[in-house]
């Protein structure tokens, strides 16, 4: 899937591109080459650093690194991809004009994603002004224990249908999932980001992140325990 991500060198030759606030400009070689694009997690910090100082290569090396995974998240939660993409797009071009304001506290990524799910839930409450704000508290935020017992999907679903049509369903039942658990059933079970990073992008206790995903675990198995006894049926 190819993305329409407006990078720096893009940006430049559309007459967009600006440094970043307090960058001081890099004299380089006559001939610079650019960053490999196949670099190690681990070099995030210095990438970063690249681009606070206004190296275009390293900036437009961590939107290929994480475009597909902000498209994917921003998808999930507008379940729109014209939403999705004009999400990803503010992200990053906001990610980029306010680096000097990334203190390296946290992850890049994470800092990222935080931008990402802001943009992505403005998008969905343009379009469902009625749905639950993220920031209303939940009654038993906090509270791990199980609030009912699941009944049994029986033996191997995923044997009952094909895998695209599985896959379809558990698009659909995510997004019937209100905004305020799918966004961190998404964070935690889709995107694999932990409970703290969680807890810091959304805004919320880490508690209340385990609580959030307890539940939105629970919504998804009634909803797919749906699914699995039609075909039973059939």
């Amino acid at each position: 899937m190819q993305m329409r991500i407006m990078v720096p060198c893009q940006m430049k030759a559309a007459g967009l591109w600006a440094q970043p606030p307090g960058a001081h400009r890099i004299v380089t070689a006559s001939n610079p080459k650019p960053l490999a694009s196949a670099i190690v997690r681990d070099d995030e910090a210095q990438l970063v650093s690249a681009a606070k100082a206004g190296n275009a290569a390293a900036f437009e090396e961590l939107v290929n690194r994480y475009e597909r995974k902000i498209f994917r998240l921003g998808m999930n939660i507008t379940q729109n991809r014209e939403d999705a993409e004009d999400a990803m797009q503010e992200a990053f071009l906001k990610s980029y004009q306010h680096l000097d304001r990334f203190q390296g506290d946290s992850r890049f990524y994470t800092w990222l994603v935080r931008i990402a799910v802001n943009e992505s839930l403005m998008k969905l409450r343009k379009r469902r002004p009625n749905q639950v704000s993220l920031d209303e508290p939940l009654m038993g935020d906090g509270d791990d224990s199980v609030f009912r017992e699941i009944e049994d999907w029986g033996p191997s679903p995923e044997k009952k249908f094909a895998q695209t049509e599985l896959n379809e369903i558990l698009n659909t039942v995510i997004g019937e999932l209100e905004p305020i658990f799918r966004v961190v059933f998404l964070l935690r079970d889709v995107e694999g980001i932990s409970t703290e990073e969680t807890a810091e992008i959304v805004g919320i206790s880490v508690a209340a992140v385990k609580s959030r995903l307890l539940r939105a675990r629970l919504k998804l198995r009634l909803k797919l325990n749906k699914y699995f006894r039609r075909s039973e049926s059939r």
